[in-house]
């Protein structure tokens, strides 16, 4: 039986981050959650006699802010969701939280639920740096939510990091990753600032002091240097774990794997098809069978190209027997010429049957993508 994975987009926040262009939204009532659940328990019943032939090892909620949504209501979601899919005994089940918008009561609640994955944002533990982003808690704030989660009994943490943020420095950066890895989080994700079209911080980028590329890029190598000394395992081009703790979940994007999105905006990756939902949550309130509004059916070649492109996020890289006999195309040979260049600058490794980046790779990897895709 085919594995994939569960997610469910929960769109509300206490105020939407400076950087923020995710659908999420504010000053939602507590009626208003419940009745985006029955909504989103609508969509559930609606796609599962599609699903039976699958088998979920993971369910992830993902905002916007989850840890808003009343224990009790994530619990009607992981019942609900119980009942209408396969779901494995030993799933990881990921809830993203913020240290603003739960309290350690709350997490215990989720703990007791079957939640055994919190996710927690993180981002920084510089107030300045906090505030330029539009975050709601303190540094201090958050390294104490990361005790609390401990506490309620969460053994599997990750911490959601940022660089390349308005005031920060190498020295901030080390602060941030001082404090973080003094709580030992299972997992830590890393990732540079993007500033987008329409947010705050993308119409003041030209009088912010965002760090400059080489700053940006002497915070990247103090994360990887760091990191890699504290034992975790560079497994993604964002994402670090010790060991036997990866992002299950997110290995079935990067692996091609059948994903299950519910919500408003939740993308859908089942049967060749890739489909996302509306945005408008009137919209999806009003029918959530009926929230499809994007849609594009993957062939063969689709297929091959994101193959390569995801799996060489992964420090696995690609098995290029399982391309060949997936689809009947020899890696080596129709980009010999690519990988030759790319091997010879230490930027890829071709070792035991497996393509895949280097350390050095990893941190060219938008262009090295780019050109081996486009040749």
């Amino acid at each position: 039986m085919n594995k994939g994975g569960l997610y469910f987009h929960i769109p509300f926040c206490l105020r939407k981050c400076n950087y923020c262009d995710f659908c999420s939204y504010t000053g939602v009532a507590e009626e208003q959650m419940r009745d985006y659940v029955r909504a989103l328990i609508c969509e559930m019943k609606h796609v599962a006699p599609r699903a039976t032939a699958l088998s979920f090892d993971t369910v992830f909620f993902g905002g916007g802010t989850p840890s808003l949504l009343p224990p009790e209501l994530v619990g009607e979601l992981l019942t609900a969701a119980r009942d209408c899919f396969q779901i494995e005994r030993d799933a990881e089940i990921t809830l993203e939280a913020n240290p603003a918008s739960i309290d350690g009561g709350g997490l215990a609640a989720l703990r007791a639920l079957g939640v055994n994955r919190l996710s927690v944002g993180i981002q920084s533990t510089s107030d300045g740096e906090l505030s330029a982003l539009g975050r709601l808690h303190t540094g201090r704030e958050a390294l104490a939510f990361l005790r609390l989660a401990r506490e309620a009994g969460f053994d599997n943490l990750n911490a959601d990091l940022m660089y390349g943020i308005p005031y920060q420095s190498t020295e901030s950066a080390k602060r941030t990753l001082d404090g973080v890895l003094s709580l030992a989080p299972e997992h830590i994700s890393a990732y540079s600032l993007m500033l987008e079209e329409g947010t705050p911080l993308f119409a003041k980028k030209d009088v912010l002091p965002i760090p400059s590329e080489e700053e940006e890029d002497a915070i990247d190598t103090l994360v990887r240097t760091t990191l890699s000394e504290a034992g975790y395992l560079h497994y993604e081009i964002s994402n670090y774990a010790k060991e036997g703790y990866p992002s299950r979940h997110n290995l079935h994007y990067w692996h091609s794997d059948p994903y299950l999105g519910f919500g408003v905006s939740a993308y859908s990756f089942f049967e060749g098809v890739r489909y996302g939902n509306t945005r408008e949550l009137s919209r999806y309130l009003s029918s959530p069978t009926d929230a499809i509004c994007d849609e594009e059916v993957l062939n063969e070649s689709d297929l091959a190209y994101e193959w390569i492109m995801l799996r060489l996020r992964l420090r696995e890289g690609i098995d290029l027997d399982a391309y060949r006999a997936r689809f009947g195309i020899d890696l080596s040979l129709r980009y010999q010429k690519e990988i030759d260049r790319f091997c010879s600058m230490g930027l890829m490794r071709v070792s035991e049957g497996r393509l895949a980046l280097t350390e050095s790779g990893f941190r060219l990897s938008s262009g090295i993508l780019v050109d081996f895709l486009d040749a």
